[in-house]
């Protein structure tokens, strides 16, 4: 099983490659450059590298959200591009669960939180089961910042991007995971589909979407207009 892994919901986005049980290669993408004109490029490379032709990708894996909406965006149209013209399968990943995939396993539990813009952010706790695979506590939500640390148990690990603004302001009782693993990275993309891909799991190339934190400002703002 041949995979090829996109993550492109941080402004450093990445791109891997994982045959049956491991990762073969994994690539930075020079940093603001998450448009398909350099993404695209960025994949042919990283193929030719462990000598692979684009037909031989059994499967297309995507971070999926919640994140930016130009970089989510740019990484599912490729990947639903790309599975299509290769006939391979499509899987996506929760951004929060990649993120919470690459912690040290002895930082347990994890919760992680991705900035969705005005104090908020795109949150979830995370333990580890018995194969150490983590599992979400519940499902991912919106919340301030600040409430949802008061709110979380003490001793808990805390990561995500999140903490590149706040990181100074989080309770006592919490434990900052090092920032080494506070962004998603392709190769935790990959390691989760190729998990996923194993145990029968595929996603619909026509109706995966992208998993925003919160409307587009331009929406909120047609809503807005729509309730006076």
């Amino acid at each position: 099983m041949r995979l090829l892994a996109l993550e492109t919901t941080e402004l450093l986005g990445s791109a891997a490659v994982w045959q049956d049980d491991r990762l073969l290669a994994e690539w930075t993408l020079p940093e603001g450059q998450r448009s398909a004109a350099s993404l695209v490029p960025a994949i042919a490379r990283l193929l030719a590298e462990v000598g692979w032709e684009p037909r031989q990708v059994d499967v297309v894996a995507v971070s999926m959200g919640p994140g930016s909406f130009t970089g989510l965006r740019v990484g599912l149209t490729v990947a639903k591009t790309f599975a299509y013209c290769v006939q391979g399968a499509l899987i996506g990943v929760n951004t929060l669960e990649a993120i919470a995939a690459g912690v040290p396993m002895e930082m347990d539990p994890v919760a992680v939180a991705i900035d969705a813009q005005r104090g908020d952010a795109a949150v979830a706790v995370f333990r580890r089961d018995a194969a150490g695979w983590p599992t979400p506590l519940a499902d991912w939500q919106v919340a301030p910042f600040p409430k949802w640390q008061e709110s979380l148990e003490p001793g808990t690990w805390l990561a995500g991007p999140m903490l590149r603004k706040y990181g100074a302001t989080v309770p006592e009782k919490l434990r900052l995971v090092p920032p080494e693993y506070w962004s998603p990275r392709a190769g935790q993309v990959a390691r989760l589909a190729a998990r996923r891909f194993q145990q029968g799991y595929r996603d619909d190339l026509w109706k995966l979407l992208p998993l925003y934190s919160r409307k587009a400002h331009a929406e909120e703002k047609w809503e807005a207009r729509q309730n006076h």
